[in-house]
């Protein structure tokens, strides 16, 4: 069976003054089939998480577009995104007021196999079906306490540090980066990057439904509408990406 690639990208401000999360998905200008998609929920006050945000995403473009397999590989690819999108967003310390920081979750499609690597809270699932195969880790201190058993998850989305970071880009220290790759796609699988004003609103089960049941475009939507709702006046900025793989007609 033949498979093709849906992809979305979708924000909202939320109940926020300004939006500060940036998300975005690019094609590989000379080798076709190879994509990555990148998403950073910024921090930092009044402009100065949009900016971090944004070095993030120009770095993941810059760098993605000089991506050359002959000399480099997926993962290093990614590697250097991340530490070169902190590097930059801590330039930006010396040269704006404000002290930017940023998360980061990217995912590369390359060759039918698939390839992440994420640093603080924004989440990265890969679904097969209605099957969670993939929930990456928060970096977050709910998350490390959620990880020794010392809270549930449930507990995690309304404790009154569920807010702090352990790590992120732009911060004194060097970001913790996680990878991950998976090279059996098939047919029903979908991966879904989303910052915390989503994924808090969300079990992983829900969210598998919404993307199995609909295109990349019209889950996109539901999955924001439901957010806002739930959010009851609330709500955090919220971005996604959707990378779904779906069978192409045997017409």
């Amino acid at each position: 069976m033949r498979i093709t690639v849906e992809t979305c990208v979708a924000r909202h401000v939320g109940d926020r003054k300004e939006q500060q999360d940036r998300v975005a998905i690019f094609s590989h200008p000379t080798k076709p089939g190879t994509l990555l998609a990148v998403l950073a929920d910024g921090m930092g006050g009044h402009t100065g998480g949009a900016m971090a945000a944004e070095q993030v995403l120009l770095t993941a473009r810059q760098n993605f577009e000089s991506f050359a397999p002959e000399s480099d590989t997926p993962e290093r690819l990614l590697e250097s995104i991340v530490v070169d999108a902190h590097a930059a967003i801590r330039l930006c310390r010396f040269t704006s007021e404000q002290d930017p920081h940023s998360t980061i979750v990217v995912f590369m499609l390359y060759q039918g196999r698939s390839y992440w690597a994420h640093c603080g809270d924004s989440r990265l699932y890969h679904f097969r079906g209605r099957e969670t195969l993939l929930r990456s880790q928060d970096h977050s201190l709910v998350g490390e306490l959620q990880r020794r058993g010392r809270l549930t998850e449930e507990e995690t989305l309304v404790h009154p540090q569920r807010n702090v970071l352990i790590a992120c880009l732009g911060g004194d220290r060097r970001p913790l980066v996680e990878h991950g790759n998976r090279d059996d796609l098939v047919a029903g699988d979908s991966f879904l990057l989303c910052s915390d004003g989503l994924w808090a609103y969300f079990s992983d089960e829900e969210a598998s439904s919404i993307l199995t049941e609909y295109s990349a475009r019209e889950a996109a939507g539901i999955l924001i509408d439901l957010a806002r709702e739930r959010a009851c006046g609330h709500g955090d900025n919220i971005s996604l990406a959707i990378v779904k793989f779906v069978p192409v007609p045997e017409s």
